[in-house]
């Protein structure tokens, strides 16, 4: 009796699952034939919600699942049908009438039927309603998506146009970006509720149902009027999911901005506020027109976290903007407007924008001489301003004392020490104290009485000079360890001959430095601007520069020489002997008569060289000589071969001698010693009036 029955279930197996299939599983069944036509369907089916099973069966598939791509549907079954290849979990939308003719998500999969002798039957498909899960993975790949391209950049305005690009049509059909104009330029968001009067600045528009409305071109800036859906959102900083239709009394108070985008179809308004901190950032506007379905609960909490992430974003680009306003700004302070240009050099500058703390400068020396000076410091924005405007400070007080390059470079190296060990000490919450303190620098004397420029580098790449054959000099090979930093090797300063019309150039990297010597570079073919300003051959060199050879915040200094009158230098060559001073006396007195000099200036010049030539017959070595130099000043010079240099004293009334220099000082607007390898000069510098 068991083995019968057994084969009596065997023989009815097929029959029973069929029957429990179609009567007690949860996933949509349906057969068709090879016309399509329903032969069988469950009640699971979610085309059958509220219908009879009569109803639906033979109607063809998909019409008789209110499938919206009927043609994808279709050709999908004929193709398992063609093939027997089954076709599973496709993603079909729907719009049954159980649900008001809403759009469902279909999950579909397709099997052939063969009968024993394989003859095709029909075929099997399972349908289920995976509408929530879809939802859910979509908006989780919008959140996704947002924080994967949504402020990539420091930019306000980018930030919010990668927000609209990630949106439409993902989530809306329409997306309008606006942000506080004040927020745009750095400054801090206003608190909420938003003050009225405010301006907010269109910023992103995205749309996929035409073209942009006239209201809401990008760059416009408008106040928000109150009260609309929009008001109210940046008031308590809700989002607000409003539908559009003619009877809404709030669209007559603002109906350049939302009339518009209703005409063009749109049924579902979602107002989001980009806020942080209590503080408004600007407003998000959502729309959808082409999709049916209005923005739910479930739209609205992701739009909120969309919102979050954006405003956060908007937030460190304003933080960034405003830092980089204020380094822009204290670097346009510490800098000169433009290098100065002398008698015998000219100067010109190009930077790029952003906000390093690289610096140059033009100083004028005695004797006509002009050092020129290119450095950068460490680090970004504001500290690195200050730390770069207290090192051109220090080399302009240096440069008074007319050391040479590298003596120059040493202390000023302990000045980049010292600051770097004030910041290094700074207190743990001061982020200050573990940025690096070191420094680059190159400087470089011109000399155009002798055509000679003397060039040292402190971890800055070395200057290049380009000579009027278009040949290149190295200038100052040996390059010292950058300021501040714990090598302690010492600087060295490079000498070579430049003749009038050479062009000399200041790269603040490597590669710039390398690009500037090579044959293509405009440097090499300087002769050709010999007649045109120094700033185009700046604007050829920038154009030349590829994005490898381009840094932010870059600053390359060019500088051009010239002949110095000789119609304006006198030397004389003195005897070591005391009539040496009177000898002087005449010299002086002839040429500033040639010069037009006026009487009182050439009376106290006469004076000034008297003392001078008579201290360095007494305290210095022969052989002497006397120089006049008439540039922006009048420059006397007394040169001998004594390593000794003279100081001011305060005579007493009792002593004899004492006052030479400090007759000199009270005539003379600058006085001072250089040194070199022959001996020392002592040098004055008398203003003179225009002619």
């Amino acid at each position: 009796m068991a083995d019968r029955a057994g084969v009596g279930i065997a023989g009815d197996a097929g029959a029973v699952m069929l029957d429990a299939l179609f009567t007690q599983s949860p996933v949509g069944l349906a057969v068709l034939d090879t016309e399509l036509r329903v032969v069988r369907v469950n009640t699971a089916t979610p085309a059958m919600r509220g219908m009879r099973e009569e109803d639906v069966v033979g109607r063809r598939f998909p019409r008789s699942h209110y499938v919206v791509e009927e043609e994808t549907a279709e050709g999908l079954v004929r193709e398992v049908l063609d093939t027997g290849v089954p076709a599973r979990g496709h993603i079909l939308r729907a719009r049954p009438p159980a649900h008001s003719g809403r759009e469902r998500l279909y999950e579909v999969s397709v099997f052939r039927l063969n009968n024993p002798r394989g003859g095709v039957l029909g075929a099997a498909i399972t349908v289920v309603d995976v509408t929530e899960r879809e939802r859910v993975r979509n908006r989780l790949g919008i959140l996704d998506a947002v924080h994967e391209r949504v402020g990539r950049t420091m930019d306000v305005v980018v930030t919010c146009q990668e927000l609209a690009e990630v949106l439409v049509p993902a989530f809306a059909d329409v997306a309008v970006v606006e942000v506080v104009d004040s927020v745009i330029r750095g400054e801090d968001p206003p608190p909420s509720p938003l003050p009225r009067g405010v301006p907010l600045r269109h910023t992103a528009f995205r749309s996929v149902v035409g073209g942009q409305p006239e209201a809401q071109s990008v760059g416009d800036v408008r106040s928000l009027p109150a009260p609309t859906p929009f008001s109210q959102a940046l008031a308590d900083l809700l989002p607000r999911a409003v539908a559009l239709d003619s009877g809404l009394p709030w669209l007559a108070t603002d109906p350049a901005r939302v009339w518009p985008i209703h005409d063009s179809g749109a049924h579902t308004l979602l107002a989001v506020p980009l806020a942080l901190r209590g503080t408004v950032l600007g407003l998000l506007s959502l729309y959808r027109s082409r999709s049916p379905s209005p923005y739910d609960e479930d739209d609205v909490a992701l739009a909120r976290d969309v919102a979050r992430h954006t405003a956060l974003c908007i937030d460190n680009a304003r933080r960034y903007t405003r830092d980089h306003t204020v380094a822009a700004t204290v670097l346009h302070r510490m800098l000169p407007l433009r290098p100065a240009s002398h008698t015998a050099l000219d100067a010109a500058v190009t930077a790029r924008p952003g906000d390093g703390g690289a610096w140059y400068d033009t100083i004028a020396l005695s004797s006509a001489r002009t050092a020129l000076v290119a450095g950068a410091v460490s680090g970004r924005g504001i500290h690195a301003m200050a730390t770069m405007g207290q090192l051109r400070t220090a080399v302009r007080s240096l440069a008074a004392l007319d050391l040479d390059p590298e003596d120059l470079l040493a202390r000023l190296n302990d000045t980049a020490t010292f600051l770097a060990a004030e910041r290094a000490s700074l207190p743990f919450p001061d982020l200050r104290h573990r940025k690096p303190g070191t420094a680059s620098c190159a400087y470089a004397v011109y000399d155009p009485l002798s055509l000679t420029c003397t060039v040292a580098a402190a971890g800055h790449p070395a200057p290049v000079a380009v000579r009027p054959d278009g040949t290149v000099a190295h200038v100052g090979t040996t390059t010292g360890p950058q300021l501040g930093s714990t090598d302690q090797s010492p600087f060295a300063a490079t000498r070579i001959q430049l003749p009038h019309g050479s062009v000399i150039a200041f790269p603040d990297t490597v590669g710039l430095a390398a690009r500037l010597s090579d044959a293509e570079s405009p440097l090499r073919t300087a002769p050709a601007y010999a007649d045109r300003p120094l700033q185009d051959l700046c604007d050829d060199i920038q154009y030349s520069l590829t994005a490898d050879t381009e840094t932010d915040g870059a600053v390359l200094l060019l500088a051009r020489t010239r002949p110095f009158p000789a119609d304006r230098v006198a030397t004389w060559p003195l005897d070591h002997e005391p009539t040496a001073a009177a000898t002087a006396r005449e010299c002086v007195s002839g040429q500033l008569a040639a010069w037009n000099v006026g009487e009182e200036p050439a009376s106290n010049t006469e004076l000034i060289v008297s003392e001078l030539v008579t201290n360095a017959v007494r305290y210095g070595s022969p052989p002497l000589e006397l120089r006049l130099i008439l540039d922006r000043a009048l420059t006397c010079e007394v040169s001998d071969c004594a390593a000794t240099a003279p100081r001011l004293r305060h005579a007493r009334t009792t002593d004899e001698g004492g006052r030479g220099l400090f007759i000199v000082a009270q005539l003379a607007q600058a006085w001072g010693a250089r040194y070199s390898a022959d001996g020392k000069t002592i040098w004055t510098e008398q203003t003179l009036a225009p002619p």
